[in-house]
């Protein structure tokens, strides 16, 4: 399997002194996704919880909702020509019953996707999907105490960022703001569908009574990704997107942005927030 960081020689120059240093970069290496056999995605990744990845890929598209879903995952063996195995290509194996979508070979990922889409295509290929309305009952009540601490404890787990700074992560906490599980990734996206591949494989979906925090903006496909995991907050330490605002609203979501120190803006949801 691929390493998470690799060394490379690098050429240092600081105050107008100049030399030659090893330094520690992340990995990036391609992992196809098959289902059931077919190729249906190509992401770049950092090496890691490929498993995991895969699985909460399949979660974000619609096809899986429960660990009974999944009858396997393995990587492909003689991946390379010679037979060798990349451990590049990753083969899930649905459960018989689990009713397979439309593969389209144009965007190679599923038509109920909101891959390729825009406006309200995205929007209804979200509601068409998901199966875990967030409908917490009772509501979550954060505080913006609780809220403002939450990027302070993820910074604190990126063990892989301290060494090379150049990593995404996403987190996920309870509502009394305890880290339940955190992954690191160069794509923003990769490291939310670890987490939640983590907790299909674990039987804990949908994570309705979580929250999802990002490293970065909040964008349409991770705010995709929490509403098709049940995730009632979704909080960013950037800027969301409009698409990302209205999705939000519709589902019943919270989400949050800039999240920075005691400052946050509230942009759908507010009624989970103690003002």
């Amino acid at each position: 399997m691929g390493r998470v960081t690799e060394r490379r020689r690098v050429v240092r120059i600081r105050g107008g002194a100049v030399n030659t240093r090893p330094d520690t970069l992340v990995a990036e290496e391609p992992l196809e996704i098959r289902l059931n056999g077919r190729p249906i995605a190509i992401t770049m990744r950092t090496p890691g919880d490929d498993f995991a990845l895969a699985v909460g890929f399949l979660v974000s598209e619609g096809v899986l909702a429960a660990a009974s879903d999944v009858r396997n995952v393995a990587y492909c063996a003689g991946a390379r020509d010679d037979g060798g195995n990349t451990y590049n290509v990753v083969d899930v194996r649905a459960a018989p019953e689990v009713v397979i979508p439309e593969i389209t070979l144009e965007r190679n990922v599923y038509t109920t996707s909101s891959c390729g889409l825009c406006g309200k295509a995205s929007l209804d290929a979200v509601r068409t999907t998901a199966r875990f309305p967030i409908a917490d009952a009772p509501p979550l009540r954060l505080t913006p105490e609780l809220l403002s601490a939450l990027p302070g404890r993820l910074r604190e787990a990126q063990r892989v960022f301290d060494t090379t700074g150049g990593l995404h992560a996403a987190a996920l906490f309870s509502e009394e703001g305890e880290l339940l599980d955190v992954r690191e990734d160069v794509g923003r996206h990769n490291a939310v569908d670890k987490l939640v591949g983590r907790a299909l494989r674990e039987g804990r979906l949908p994570l309705e009574r979580a929250v999802l925090l990002v490293s970065g903006r909040a964008s349409f496909e991770l705010a995709q990704k929490a509403v098709m995991a049940g995730i009632p907050v979704l909080a960013a330490v950037s800027a969301p997107s409009s698409l990302a605002v209205d999705l939000a609203a519709e589902a019943g979501m919270t989400l949050v942005g800039f999240l920075r120190g005691p400052d946050m803006n509230v942009y759908a949801g507010e009624h989970r927030i103690v003002l």
